[in-house]
C-alpha cells in the first residue's frame, strides 16, 4: 500500500486534528517532547482564570487540586497495566528514580548493589551514583554492558534498574522475562517507562514489576517539564518509609505535626505541593490518550517505522547511515535511530527544512513516531528531505555544525 492508502485506512487518523501542529512541519520528535493537544490551552487557561483567578486557595478543595496526583496517576495506570492506587503523577522522572531506588534498597537491607546497564539514560545512572554517595550503608552502583545484565544479577543485587525502551536505539527489553529473573535472585525490579508509556503496550501487573517511573511530556503529551510518573506495587507500599518524606506524603498533611507519619498506600510517595498548572496540562494529554486503542497505536507505530526503514535503505547504502535500532519490530519501541559521523549537522539541516527529529551523542539521529498524529505521508516526505540534504550537502554548512545547548 502507498503512504496515502495507509493513511486513508488509519483508524487513529481523527486524533491528528486534536493536536496543534505547525503548518509545514514534519514532527518526528514526540519521543522527546509530545505535541500540544489543542484542549490543553483551554484547560490551562481555565485553571489560571477561573480556578486560580477566582477560586484562589479554595480551589485546592473546590477544584480538587489536592487530588490531582492520585487521580491522574490512576488514569496513567490504566495505560501501563497498573492497578488502582499504584501510580501517582508527581515530581520529575529523576526524583522518582531516586524514590523508587531507595525504596527498593530498603526491601533488601542485607544487599549492596543497584544494577543497571552502561549507556542507560544518564539521570538513572546519576541517581544511582548519588545514592551510593549519600547512603550510610555500602551501596554500590554497578554498570555492565547491556548484553551482560542477565548474567550480572546475583545474590548481591538489591535492585535492577532498566529502561524498557532505550532512549538512543529504541531497543525494547522483555519486561516480564527480566523481572522474573530478578525475582528468582531475590532482587527488586525497577522499570523506566519514559519511552514506553503511551508508545508501546505495558503490563506492569502482568510482568510482576516492583517499581516503575516514567515521563509525562513525551508520548503522553503533557507539555514541557510535565510531572513524572511513579509506580509502586501495592504489595510494597506499606513496607517502606520514603527516603524523601515530604509533607504531602504525611498521613495528615494539614495536622502540621513535627513527626513524620507516612500516609497509607501510594500517597506516602508524594513529597511537596503538586504543580497544578503542569498537572492540568498533563491530564488533558492522558485523557486524550485513554480514548485510543493501544493495539491500534502499536500497529501504526510498527507500520510507520517499517515504512521509514524501507525508504531509508537506499540512503543507508549511498550515504553510510547505519541502523542503530533493532530491525525486528518486536524488539523496538516507537522510534528508529541511525548512526552517521555527521549526525548532528545532518539533523540541523533537516530541521531547517521543517523535519524535526533530534540528535544524541555521539552519532545518533533519532526519529520518533507518535501514532496519534504522525502520518505515513509525513514519514515518506521526511526521507525525501533527508535524501536532498545528503545529495546537496546541506549538512556541510558551518551553521549546522555549531552545537546548540539542547541537541
Amino acid at each position: 500500500m502507498t503512504p496515502a492508502q495507509l493513511d486513508a485506512a488509519d483508524p487513529l487518523a481523527p486524533f491528528r486534528d486534536r493536536f496543534a501542529l505547525p503548518e509545514g512541519v514534519i514532527y518526528l520528535d514526540g519521543n522527546s517532547l509530545g505535541a500540544r493537544p489543542k484542549a490543553a490551552e483551554e484547560r490551562v487557561l481555565q485553571v489560571v482564570r477561573k480556578e486560580w483567578g477566582e477560586g484562589l486557595i479554595t480551589s485546592w478543595n473546590q477544584a480538587d487540586w489536592i487530588g490531582m496526583p492520585q487521580r491522574i496517576g490512576d488514569k496513567i495506570g490504566r495505560l501501563i497495566g497498573a492497578g488502582e492506587g499504584e501510580v501517582i503523577a508527581c515530581d520529575s522522572t529523576s526524583i522518582n528514580v531516586f524514590k523508587a531506588s531507595c525504596a527498593a534498597l530498603s526491601l533488601a537491607p542485607e544487599r549492596s548493589v543497584i544494577l543497571s546497564e552502561r549507556g542507560n539514560f544518564p539521570t538513572d545512572v546519576y541517581m544511582m551514583q548519588g545514592i551510593e554517595t549519600l547512603t550510610g550503608r555500602q551501596v554500590r552502583a554497578q554498570l555492565v554492558q547491556p548484553d551482560q545484565i542477565e548474567d550480572a544479577i546475583d545474590g548481591s543485587v538489591a535492585a535492577v534498574l532498566l529502561t524498557q525502551v532505550h532512549y538512543k536505539t529504541g531497543r525494547m527489553r522483555d519486561m516480564a522475562r527480566i523481572t522474573s529473573l530478578a525475582h528468582r535472585h531475590g532482587a527488586a525490579m525497577i522499570w523506566d517507562l519514559s519511552h514506553s508509556a503511551g508508545a508501546v503496550p505495558v503490563d506492569l501487573t502482568g510482568a510482576g514489576a516492583d517499581f516503575a517511573v516514567g515521563c509525562g511530556y513525551k508520548y503522553l503529551n503533557g507539555g514541557p517539564g510535565a510531572p513524572g510518573i511513579l509506580y509502586v506495587a501495592k504489595r510494597h507500599q506499606e513496607k517502606v518509609i520514603p527516603a524523601l518524606a515530604g509533607w504531602f506524603g504525611h498521613a495528615a498533611p494539614f495536622a502540621f505535626e513535627d513527626r513524620y507519619e507516612p500516609a497509607p498506600g501510594i500517597a506516602r510517595f508524594l513529597v511537596g505541593t503538586p504543580p497544578v498548572l503542569g498537572m492540568a496540562a498533563l491530564e488533558v494529554g492522558v485523557d486524550l490518550f485513554l480514548e485510543a486503542d493501544m493495539a491500534a497505536v502499536r500497529a501504526k507505530s510498527i507500520s510507520l517505522a517499517q515504512l521509514f526503514i524501507e525508504r531509508m535503505a537506499p540512503l543507508a547504502e549511498a550515504w553510510g547511515f547505519a541502523l542503530a535500532s533493532p530491525a525486528d519490530p518486536a524488539e523496538r519501541g516507537s522510534q528508529v535511530s541511525y548512526r552517521h559521523p555527521e549526525g548532528y549537522a545532518i539533523m540541523q539541516a533537516l530541521i531547517e527544512r521543517g523535519v524535526i527529529g533530534d540528535f544524541r551523542a555521539p552519532d545518533i539521529l533519532r526519529f520518533g513516531f507518535t501514532p496519534l498524529y504522525t502520518t505515513h505521508a509525513e514519514v515518506a516526505a521526511a526521507v525525501e528531505h533527508l535524501a536532498a540534504v545528503m545529495e546537496q550537502r546541506e549538512w556541510d554548512r558551518p551553521e549546522h555544525k555549531q552545537r546548540s545547548a539542547v541537541t
